[in-house]
């Protein structure tokens, strides 16, 4: 299972990174915060007194900023500065960092109130959001070194907390993109900011809208056709008819980021509740880990129908009643699932028990539940994104799993491959591999969102060539050509023939380089970044080689890199040391799925499994070290296949260009000029022969 990054494991990222990354390109939201007009509350309480104000404030701000998985970089005198996707990278950093805000917003406010009636003081904070790509690292010296952000993202969140008011948090236009399917925003404006030439679209943060996921921000826009998974869905209605027999089910829906795992299951229990089945969901937020029994109290508040915005006492009414029709006995877990719920009342006190009884008697209530329900009518419960899951509601899910075998309850995970927990060794237990779409299913889902223009076949070639059958990079990319005035809407998706949709898009300029989303990018990274740091290492050397290297290529430009002498440093450092580490690393990002292993007559060969993954991988290096690590490619190639240069001539030139040697590079570029010119002779001599 992915390693839970803890603030205290972020602590650790942090000083392993000091040793061992000179500084990586980095998607994240930088987040500012600071106290409003602090000088003159600082003179009018004293030193002292102030001292202590603000270490409460910052304990605030440590315990918000944490629980979202960010990291405090920087004390800024009367506030701080915190960085959302570094030093470990968030597929949602944008998000993490409103929610951090929102949340952060909301205990400053109960502690103003506590300072107004106390000290009559008026405390209030304003915060800055941006979002982009920085540059992360080290920075001083060995007596001192901090790991932080520089770049024009850092500036312009420093700047939306200067401008924004008391209690305000302000968003860029940049991060407004990215979290504006989750959060209520409110338009402040284009502000001019000193430094930057435009002025800067301006948003305030209001509120969270009940949308959860991506899926369902995906729904609220209008769900693209679900194309290329009939063999899936079958599978899904089988094991649903023999949980219905009374056989029990459990299945585990399997696969790579944005592939389509969510989009399945929810399709699979849509039709499923529209058959009059009884469903209930689960979704694990990505910082979920962090939060204790969060994918349990989503199920149960599924289970039994409990809406987010409902008055306690109408909760109360509809959880009794739900209760007394499932089975008169039930009515003794109401105090337990009261408390649990967050509904508790003076006729229900909360039962006192400690961690390990609650979490023993809520596995029995849960188990019992499903048990119950089961017996009445099919059950079909849905845990979406389980490797998510927190570690309390994965021992009751484990329990849940022994607790379904002889009942007529389908139990339906999704989860990333790198997810691995004891129940899957359970009999009924299935396990359905999601793989990329086919080249058709890609095709109808090109076709639904560019149209048939013919001027748009290089387009639809590009991407169907960088998403490599992910559904979710298709429609990103899609929608990055048309937010940067590439492809050009007319018009929303119609209805073709009653059965699918077209969108009539045409080409507004050329496409050039084919830049990755924001969103794609992200959710790349932080797959990389939950790799260990040596693995980490391999993947971006394997990434300057191209998307297929050969073994010892990639042995030798690591070696050629400057590694330590030092073992002790080496392994400190997080750098490959010798053919038996590499061979591990290798082995772990194929477990991972990120590369596979390709056929070849002499060395062992690898590639990229998604053609992204080698992108992403590339752009996190600064330019310095890409500079490096392609003269130690080129030095490796020059070894490895020294007895057939000439057909390496061309790569050659091209890793001693980017090394930026130019002499090299030329050298090389004449050589593979005279091997193209020895081919087409030959080619002439042959056809000459021959007639």
């Amino acid at each position: 299972m992915a390693r839970t990054y803890t603030p205290n494991h972020l602590a650790e990222k942090i000083l392993s990174l000091r040793s061992a990354v000179e500084g990586e390109r980095k998607q994240v939201t930088v987040f500012f915060v600071d106290v409003k007009e602090s000088l003159q509350l600082a003179d009018r309480v004293g030193a002292e007194d102030w001292h202590r104000i603000l270490d409460r404030f910052f304990a605030i701000l440590a315990d918000g900023i944490h629980r979202f998985e960010g990291t405090i970089n920087q004390f800024t005198g009367d506030g701080v500065m915190a960085l959302f996707g570094a030093p470990l990278a968030h597929e949602d950093h944008a998000q993490r960092a409103c929610h951090a805000a929102l949340q952060l917003r909301e205990q400053v406010r109960l502690f103003a109130q506590e300072l107004k009636q106390t000290r009559g003081m008026t405390f209030a904070v304003r915060m800055g959001l941006n979002s982009g790509e920085v540059i992360v690292g080290t920075i001083g010296d060995d007596l001192r070194m901090d790991y932080t952000a520089q770049g024009h993202a850092v500036g312009l969140a420093a700047r939306m907390q200067q401008i924004a008011e008391a209690g305000a948090i302000y968003l860029t236009g940049h991060t407004a993109s990215l979290v504006s399917s989750f959060f209520v925003l409110e338009p402040v404006g284009r502000v001019r900011i000193k430094g930057v030439r435009e002025p800067v679209r301006t948003f305030a943060l209001v509120e969270p809208k009940p949308i959860r996921t991506r899926l369902e921000a995906a729904r609220a826009r209008g769900f693209t056709s679900f194309v290329g998974r009939a063999d899936e869905v079958a599978a899904l209605e089988a094991a649903l008819s023999r949980a219905v027999a009374g056989h029990g089910r459990v299945v585990g829906v399997v696969g790579a980021p944005g592939v389509g795992k969510s989009r399945l299951c929810q399709e699979a229990v849509d039709r499923w509740r529209a058959q009059g089945m009884t469903v209930a969901e689960a979704h694990c937020p990505t910082y979920g880990r962090s939060l204790s029994y969060a994918t349990l109290l989503d199920l149960l508040r599924s289970f039994f129908a409990l809406p987010a915005d409902e008055r306690p006492a109408a909760s109360r009414r509809r959880l009794r009643l739900r209760l007394r029709r499932l089975h008169r006995g039930l009515v003794d877990e109401l105090p337990l699932l009261f408390d649990f719920l967050g509904l508790s009342d003076a006729k229900h006190p909360p039962p006192v028990l400690d961690a390990a009884t609650r979490r023993s008697q809520l596995s029995a209530c849960v188990c019992r539940l499903v048990q119950t329900q089961s017996a009445s009518a099919p059950t079909v419960l849905l845990i979406d994104d389980a490797h998510w899951m927190d570690d309390d509601s994965s021992a009751i899910v484990a329990r849940l799993v022994e607790a379904v075998g002889w009942t007529r309850t389908l139990l339906l995970l999704n989860f990333r491959s790198d997810y691995t927990a004891d129940w899957m060794q359970a009999s009924y237990y299935q396990r359905l591999d999601l793989t990329p779409l086919a080249s058709d299913g890609v095709d109808a889902l090109l076709h639904e969102l560019l149209g048939t223009d013919p001027a748009l076949a290089p387009v639809r070639a590009m991407i169907k060539g960088h998403a490599a059958g992910n559904p979710f990079f298709i429609e990103e990319i899609v929608q990055s050509l048309v937010d940067h005035g590439v492809l050009v809407r007319q018009g929303s998706l119609r209805r073709v023939g009653g059965s699918g949709r077209q969108a009539s898009v045409r080409l507004a300029q050329p496409i050039g380089e084919l830049h990755i989303p924001a969103t794609v990018q992200a959710l790349v990274a932080a797959r990389i970044d939950s790799l260990p740091e040596a693995v980490k290492l391999v993947l971006q050397d394997a990434a300057v080689i191209g998307k297929r290297f050969a073994e010892p290529v990639l042995r030798l430009a690591l070696e050629n890199d400057s590694p330590p002498a030092d073992p002790t440093a080496a392994a400190a450092t997080g750098v490959v040391s010798g053919a038996a580490d590499l061979a591990r690393a290798l082995r772990t990002l194929q477990q991972a799925d990120l590369i596979r292993p390709e056929p070849s007559d002499g060395h062992a060969e690898y590639s990229f499994k998604h053609p992204l993954t080698q992108e992403v991988a590339y752009a996190s290096l600064l330019q310095e070290t890409r500079t490096r690590k392609h003269e130690a490619v080129a030095r490796a190639l020059a070894v490895v296949y020294g007895h057939r240069l000439g057909a390496y001539a061309a790569l050659l030139a091209h890793h001693w260009a980017a090394a930026d040697k130019r002499y090299e590079a030329q050298l090389w570029r004449g050589r593979a000029a005279l091997q193209v010119t020895n081919i087409q002779l030959r080619r002439d001599r042959v056809r000459r022969s021959s007639t």
